[in-house]
């Protein structure tokens, strides 16, 4: 479900970021999803309270910031929650993955959610950065960027085939922008590479 909400807000962004009841429902679908990824992952108290104190304000700053785009206060306070709760989420994700020795259905399709909401994470720390140290990024049609066009950069980056046109200018932005390209090695090095061996150990 995460997976499948993730692909669908990328595919329907362009289609509906210029509506506010767009906008809306994206980001409503997308904060449920990864919420609810959360709780099927772990029930524990830890997570509870994650998505207590991290998810359910984050929610409602994505309402608001369908609303207020423009508004820096709400894309800041955004970015400080979204961020560290979609990391959360991978964490969670990432150690369901590595906690036992069977490969499951459900485990494959983990593999790729995970690294789309470190993706998600990303952009939001992008949008951040660009709040507070203006013309971070840059490309052909000037600094301010949407948070889409920062999605694109995150993904970019994270998949390390590096097609965006935005460029990182600014030294914060770049030393955030390096941390994802480690991440996006590692991610492979060690979470697909373990995924495919133990694959093949099971086909053995």
């Amino acid at each position: 479900m995460l997976l499948g909400a993730q692909l669908l807000q990328v595919l329907a962004w362009p289609f509906l970021e210029s509506s506010v009841v767009g906008r809306t429902f994206l980001g409503v679908i997308g904060m449920v999803a990864v919420g609810s990824a959360v709780l099927a992952v772990r029930r524990t108290p830890n997570v509870s309270r994650a998505v207590l104190f991290l998810g359910a304000p984050a929610m409602v700053l994505t309402l608001l910031e369908a609303v207020f785009p423009d508004e820096d206060v709400i894309v800041l306070m955004s970015g400080l929650l979204h961020c560290p709760f979609y990391f959360y989420v991978s964490y969670a994700m990432l150690r369901y993955l590595f906690h036992d020795e069977d490969v499951t259905t459900d485990e494959y399709f983990a593999t790729g959610a995970a690294f789309t909401v470190v993706a998600w994470a990303f952009a939001y720390a992008f949008a951040f950065v660009q709040v507070v140290w203006p013309d971070s990024f840059s490309n052909a049609g000037g600094f301010d960027h949407t948070w889409f066009e920062l999605l694109y950069l995150s993904f970019s980056t994270l998949t390390s085939v590096g097609l965006s046109d935005i460029v990182a200018v600014g030294a914060q932005a770049r030393s955030i922008l390096m941390v994802e390209m480690m991440v996006g090695v590692f991610y492979i090095a060690m979470v697909v590479s373990r995924m495919v061996g133990l694959t093949m150990m099971r086909r053995r």
